[in-house]
């Protein structure tokens, strides 16, 4: 078998079935599986599993065993050769990881490989592509002072910006959100570390394989949403959850820093004060663009959201041509994916990320709509509860 996707899972049932899906549809042609681990949900993620995607893995764990000992796990069930760890909260395209196990082929000493990562807004995320944390490093960024100097050296190699986003490079970093390498590495530097809870296992792994001699790549020729706030809400347990993983990554890395823990509380501090005014969550919409061609899905959303959406012209041949007009400060793109393919509705949230623009998916096959405004905070699912499904056999949404 070529590749085995490990989906590890907590309570973002919405967010796992359209992840699920991109993922099926990526791994056409590819001699593929999809294992899904549950970190023991509360909702009814499992029973949508198994009712939705019978021929997919699923392994129910009875307690939260975290995220390093999750992914542990769906890896020792893997039969791939290349195993990507992927979050539920994300969308591939359909060419993804044909373009990455193509890239893949004749790098001698491959670590990791990682893609270009997108908000719900269609915006670039900096952590794609990350330097070594030193203490130092990641003083800069609790700081976030990469943000006011992000051509000095000094401070900006947390995200390591002297390498555009659309640069094919050799990283120190990975993140864990979406990571492709052989089973056969991950075996040699013995997994995720599960010493780690949550945070910091995946620079821990990268910096690992880089110890081992190997290279880390960041392949930004595709993009993958990562619905940031789903896994990672940036509060005051993320902040010490952050910092317990740091000491921990210091301690077996480096040597232990007096001067970090001191920093550290000060960045935290610096960090708990500006988050109030930064990263604000979207404005609630004062216009709505709909790219479907489905009438009841139209009448629907209106019905729900009471406000009249606006279809628009989504003709394949040109479907990036022309800009959705915008008639407000605040307008939302609602992309329908039993029209469009999940490259066609990441091509556009990349193409069109403008500040106005909020975006929602409706996934193929389903009576919602989904997507995040802010990278801070949870996503948003809507339902729509007079919306009747389209009965579309796997072929016609796997081929649309």
């Amino acid at each position: 078998m070529q590749l085995s996707v490990i989906i590890l899972n907590y309570n973002v049932r919405y967010f796992l079935e359209q992840c699920v899906l991109s993922v099926k549809s990526a791994l056409q042609g590819i001699d593929g599986e999809i294992i899904v681990v549950d970190n023991n949900s509360a909702d009814d993620s499992c029973a949508m599993m198994r009712e939705r995607f019978p021929d997919v893995q699923l392994i129910q764990n009875n307690e939260n065993t975290g995220f390093p000992k999750g992914n542990n796990i769906g890896v020792a069930a893997a039969k791939g050769e290349f195993i990507c760890i992927l979050n539920p909260d994300t969308v591939v395209a359909e060419d993804t990881f044909t373009k990455a196990l193509e890239f893949a082929k004749g790098k001698e000493k491959l670590g990791v490989i990682g893609a270009k990562l997108i908000d719900g807004r269609g915006k670039f995320l900096p952590e794609s592509k990350m330097g070594v944390p030193t203490p130092w490093v990641a003083i800069t960024k609790i700081a976030r002072l990469y943000r006011f100097f992000p051509n000095t050296p000094l401070f900006n190699k947390c995200y390591a910006m002297h390498i555009g986003k659309n640069q094919t490079a050799e990283v120190d970093i990975i993140v864990g959100a979406f990571m492709i390498m052989k089973r056969s590495v991950y075996d040699e530097v013995g997994g995720f570390d599960e010493n780690y809870f949550m945070y910091i296992e995946d620079i821990d792994l990268s910096y690992t394989i880089l110890e081992k001699g190997m290279a880390n790549y960041y392949f930004p020729q595709t993009a993958v949403i990562h619905y940031k706030g789903e896994s990672t809400v940036k509060d005051g347990t993320y902040m010490k959850r952050f910092k317990n993983g740091m000491q921990l990554f210091y301690k077996k890395h480096f040597s232990n820093s007096i001067f970090f823990n001191a920093a550290m509380r000060l960045g935290t501090l610096f960090f708990m004060v500006t988050k109030t005014n930064s990263d604000l969550p979207a404005k609630k919409p004062q216009h709505y663009i709909l790219f479907s061609q489905d009438e009841s899905l139209k009448n629907a959303i209106e019905e729900k959201l009471i406000h009249k959406v606006e279809r628009h012209p989504a003709y394949h041949d040109n479907i990036l041509a022309e800009r959705p007009h915008s008639q407000s400060e605040h307008t939302e793109i609602i992309l329908d994916n039993d029209l469009l393919t999940f490259g066609e509705i990441i091509a556009i949230m990349e193409r069109f990320k403008e500040n106005e623009y909020t975006y929602k998916i409706k996934p193929a096959g389903t009576n919602y709509i989904l997507g995040s405004n802010s990278s801070n905070d949870r996503g948003e699912v809507v339902k729509l509860q007079n919306y009747s499904v389209p009965v579309l056999s796997t072929y016609e949404i796997l081929h649309k």
